[in-house]
């Protein structure tokens, strides 16, 4: 993740270590949903910088169906916020309505909290609309003085989310998940990498890339990881990765052909 600008990150530490006993004393209060409203308002305010009066609305409120705060970002619709009370577990069917109500808007991220917890889903505007679970946060277990978390928490500040900074983070998530790792493992240039690394071991073996294949699927890589939607997404994204690199290398193998033809003549 990019580094977070040295005055982000001290508004970010400073408002984590004044609202942690704030948090801990309204969990203790088991304070009610609009209380839990008032509080996830201000921690937009103080600690992600977000102004109170023109930036965070109720505006897109429908009698609490969809959600209970907005985010507008240069009179645009950045985020939805479903706040639950405080006490309240979180559930992804918390955010169903407020997902498809984001889709509708163009909206592309969704936060569904109870001021401790901070659960971030980005829309998925396809059919049918879905949402992925990009960024799980509690506050309470965060702390001001290690820096990660406090690059963590400012993922949602007013100064990432005007430089995309959680798309870059969704980005690096799913490049490193199982799904995508799964299906680099079982492209042709990892197939062809380990074959040859095999055969080292093994040279009077004879190892083939759809020997290689079948024991990864069948032994190494578990099968949640190669089968169904989220897996079949990886392989596309990793096929066409491999196709830009192959176009990209024989760009510049001609670039480089016609440096040398131009020298010679």
């Amino acid at each position: 993740m990019a580094s977070v600008p040295a005055k982000v990150a001290a508004r970010v530490a400073a408002g984590l270590k004044r609202f942690q006993p704030v948090l801990e004393e309204a969990r203790k209060r088991d304070v009610n949903e609009s209380d839990t409203v008032t509080i996830v308002t201000d921690l937009l305010s103080d600690v992600f910088g977000y102004d109170k009066y023109s930036e965070i609305t109720s505006e897109h409120t429908i009698r609490s169906t969809f959600c209970d705060l907005a985010i507008k970002l240069d009179e645009e619709l950045a985020v939805l916020i479903e706040v639950k009370a405080i006490g309240l577990e979180l559930k992804d069917g918390h955010i169903t309505q407020a997902v498809n109500y984001a889709a509708n808007q163009g909206c592309e991220w969704v936060v569904l909290t109870n001021s401790v917890h901070w659960n971030v889903y980005q829309v998925t505007f396809g059919k049918p609309i879905d949402s992925e679970l990009v960024l799980e946060l509690n506050l309470l277990e965060l702390s001001h003085r290690k820096a990660d978390d406090v690059e963590l928490l400012a993922l949602l500040s007013r100064e990432a989310w005007k430089k995309s900074r959680l798309d870059d983070y969704a980005i690096q998530k799913q490049a490193l998940s199982r799904f995508s790792i799964a299906a680099v493992l079982l492209g042709d240039s990892c197939l062809q990498l380990v074959r040859r690394e095999l055969r080292r071991i093994s040279r009077d073996v004879k190892v083939e890339t759809t020997d290689i294949e079948r024991v990864l699927i069948q032994d190494v890589i578990k099968r949640e990881a190669i089968e169904g939607e989220k897996a079949d997404a990886a392989k596309r994204l990793v096929t066409k990765a491999a196709k830009r690199a192959l176009r990209s290398a024989e760009r510049s193998s001609k670039s480089d052909s016609h440096v040398a033809a131009t020298k010679v003549s």
